[in-house]
């Protein structure tokens, strides 16, 4: 039992060291950077964004407004 543990063991920190030396060796590759957004243009998408959207809700209504043709299939009164 002793001899199993003991290379499990080994095995763990050999994986251990190994990414260790792999972070060591290989940096991560970039670090965060603030952007700073511009204001007009994200207001400049958010009004075409709207724009869209109306253009949207405005022919929903348009097909609601016209009416809707619901038929409903007659049901068998025999099960």
């Amino acid at each position: 039992m002793k001899s199993s543990t003991s290379k499990l063991l080994g095995i763990v920190i050999a994986l251990q060291v190994m990414l260790l030396i792999g972070q060591w060796v290989n940096p991560p590759a970039s670090t965060a950077q603030a952007q700073v957004p511009n204001p007009s243009e994200r207001q400049m998408e958010m009004i075409d964004q709207l724009r869209t959207l109306n253009g949207k809700v405005d022919h929903l209504i348009s097909v609601l407004q016209g009416g809707i043709d619901v038929r409903v299939p007659k049901s068998d009164a025999k099960k």
